[in-house]
């Protein structure tokens, strides 16, 4: 298959890139795609030198897959061009999420949606993703009534740039600064841009996945984002009430049984997810996992994901593999 990753020479572009190679998809044309600056430019995949392209020569060439990680303005403009010559796009920004004609997809939960007509596929925000992979099990069985979510964010959800104001200010470097505070041996409580709501985007973003993922417009959720300075992957501290009461034993077994998720819960030997544990996987690790001695049929959670990962690059391939299984016929292929 003929497939195009549109903002390869980026962080999650070459996660993509990696995990394209890893999952051996069947990759026998790859189309290397960045902007204009790139040009000229070559990326390694399966140990040969690819040349990578700007979109228009991309578009040209008509792949039958396109992933997308090239920000939201490059999106909207080229995802419907790509679209109408026949390729489906898995776009990683912000662009499409919320838009009523598209899926929005984790494959763990909701790929079964994914069909043949879908040509713009959106794939959720980081936080998003690792968040409801636990919490989607425990809607079907218990229901939710309340999330509040409080999230420890790497810098490398903001890009290399932020990841290179980090390591200047960690080794006396001259790096810009993209963050508007200096982020090592500190927290941003600043992710994203502040809407009039006083929220921020990405934490709105979790309210607004959650309830189009979920199909239940009735969750209620309250969201703090926070940069903090790690590089590896991104933390949340989950506070979930049910509708339903609930054994403990019956959730671990749920986490245990859930694909994509590591359950990492022992306390006594001070185990327990970490960034430095998930960076460079594909699964969701939780632990830390509590009743709420202060209110009925709720419970505490501790989620931990590598947010290039699963968190972007592998859920966009998943999704992928799907169609490829499911939707793409032989004779399209």
């Amino acid at each position: 298959m003929k497939i195009a990753v549109v903002g390869a020479t980026g962080l999650v572009g070459n996660k993509m890139l990696e995990v394209l190679e890893e999952r051996d998809f069947p990759v026998t044309e790859l189309i290397p795609v960045a902007s204009e600056k790139s040009d000229g430019k070559s990326i390694d995949f399966k140990g040969e030198k690819v040349n990578v392209l700007g979109l228009e020569k991309a578009l040209s060439l008509k792949p039958d897959i396109a992933l997308f990680s090239a920000g939201g303005k490059v999106s909207k403009e080229w995802a419907p061009k790509f679209a109408g010559k026949g390729t489906i796009v898995i776009d990683n920004s912000s662009a499409w999420r919320m838009d009523e004609t598209k899926k929005l997809i984790i494959p763990e939960i909701n790929a079964h949606l994914l069909n043949a007509d879908d040509k713009i596929i959106a794939n959720p925000n980081c936080s998003t993703i690792q968040m409801l992979l636990p919490i989607a099990p425990l809607h079907k069985m218990y229901g939710i009534k309340r999330i509040v979510v409080s999230t420890y964010q790497s810098v490398t959800g903001t890009g290399i740039k932020a990841v290179q104001q980090l390591e200047s200010e960690r080794y006396e470097g001259n790096a810009g600064q993209v963050y508007p505070w200096p982020i090592d041996l500190n927290c941003i409580p600043h992710c994203d841009e502040f809407l009039e709501n006083g929220y921020t985007k990405e934490e709105m973003k979790l309210v607004n996945e959650t309830r189009k993922i979920l199909s239940d417009d009735n969750i209620a959720v309250s969201a703090t984002a926070v940069r903090v300075p790690v590089v590896g992957g991104h933390s949340e501290s989950v506070n979930l009430e049910l509708s339903n009461s609930f054994e403990m034993e019956d959730v671990l077994s749920l986490f245990h049984e859930t694909e994509g998720l590591l359950l990492m819960d022992d306390v006594e030997n001070n185990i327990y997810p970490m960034p430095r544990f998930a960076e460079g996987k594909d699964e969701v690790f939780i632990g830390r996992v509590r009743r709420d001695l202060s209110q009925a049929n709720t419970l505490n959670l501790w989620i931990v994901a590598d947010n290039l990962r699963k968190g972007a690059a592998t859920n966009a391939v998943q999704i992928a593999e799907y169609i490829v299984k499911n939707c793409i016929s032989e004779r399209a292929r």
